[in-house]
This record gives C-alpha cells, sequence and structure tokens, in this order.
C-alpha cells in the first residue's frame, strides 16, 4: 500500500467518526439532557399549560418576579419584557406582556423557550397562558405583544423571595414553512 491510499483511509475514518460524534450531539444528546431534567429537577423548565384551581392567596408575603428576555444568536427580532419586574402575593394570578418586532424583510416564525430560576422555584411557577406555548409568526416589520399569564403557587418556599422568568427567542422559520406561507 502507498503512503497516500494510508493517509486517505485514515482521513476517511476521522471524518466518519467527526460525522457521528455531530450526530450523537445532535441526535441523541438533547432528548437524554431533557429526560435527566425532568428527573432531577434541574434546569428550571416550566410545565405547559396550567388550570388554576381555588387557590388561596398568600397575603402575608409578596415574591418578586424578575423577566428577562434574550434572542438565540440567529434570531433578528427585538424581543423584551415590558415590565422588568412585578411584586406579586403566591397564589395571585399576574398577567405581564412580552414586546416583539421582526425587524427583518422576511416572514418569520420564532419560539419562546421559558426557564425559571431558581430551580427550585420551577416546580411553584405556574403558567395559565403563554405566547411560549404557540409558535410566534410575524410578517416582514411586525410587531406583537405577546402575554403570559402565570400565578406563583402558595407553596412556594419561605426561603425564595426573588423568582425571574427568562425567555430565549429562536428562529424556527425554516421548520415551519406552511405557517410562514400563512402569515400573508
Amino acid at each position: 500500500m502507498s503512503r497516500t491510499s494510508i493517509h486517505r483511509g485514515l482521513l476517511i475514518k476521522l471524518l466518519m467518526g467527526a460525522g457521528a460524534m455531530f450526530a450523537f450531539a445532535i441526535f441523541v444528546l438533547p432528548p437524554i439532557y431533557d429526560l435527566f431534567c425532568e428527573i432531577t429537577g434541574i434546569g428550571g423548565k416550566t410545565g405547559g399549560a396550567y388550570t388554576v384551581n381555588e387557590v388561596t392567596i398568600d397575603t402575608s408575603r409578596k415574591v418578586e418576579v424578575q423577566f428577562v428576555a434574550t434572542n438565540n444568536a440567529t434570531m433578528p427580532w427585538d424581543f423584551y419584557p415590558t415590565e422588568h419586574k412585578v411584586f406579586v402575593h403566591p397564589g395571585e394570578s399576574r398577567e405581564i406582556t412580552f414586546y416583539a418586532r421582526n425587524k427583518t424583510g422576511n416572514d418569520m416564525v420564532a419560539q419562546a423557550i421559558p426557564n425559571v430560576l431558581p430551580n427550585n422555584a420551577a416546580d411553584y411557577f405556574h403558567k395559565t397562558e403563554c405566547f411560549c406555548f404557540n409558535n410566534q409568526p410575524l410578517s416582514a416589520g411586525e410587531q406583537a405583544e405577546l402575554a403570559v399569564v402565570f400565578v406563583l403557587d402558595p407553596d412556594l418556599p419561605v426561603s425564595v423571595n426573588t423568582v425571574t422568568l427568562s425567555y430565549t427567542l429562536f428562529d424556527i422559520t425554516d421548520r415551519m414553512p406552511m405557517q410562514v406561507s400563512q402569515i400573508q
């Protein structure tokens, strides 16, 4: 065997190994991570829509709820909370809006991913309505106020005085071609 064919074979094996690692990282690790976070409670993920039953409002204390909005690196929209913090009694329902504007010349679809900190507060932060439950299609230059209605469970540990709800906005236009065509 010539030296060139040995190098070519090694190069092919290395490229195949790198491709396998990327495929593993993209397709296998995210579901494993989600399962790990669900089991351990790490990651501050909030659940889906919450139905409020008759809840007693704990007027003996107020909790500061802060709001943060960030864009994924590929998301060119303006996106921010209209209020950066509010004080609520546990058990009290509250609505907050986030402003979004598609600054591009193209129709786009976004998806917001929520996170709650501290992590031990995530199980006590309940959203009854949230723009994060659905994709957010906006035409070129269009703007919208996106609402979230939440309630802090009265069983929120007394040691938690501040809760932060953050959203990261992702561009999912390429995954939603039908929704983009329906914007117009």
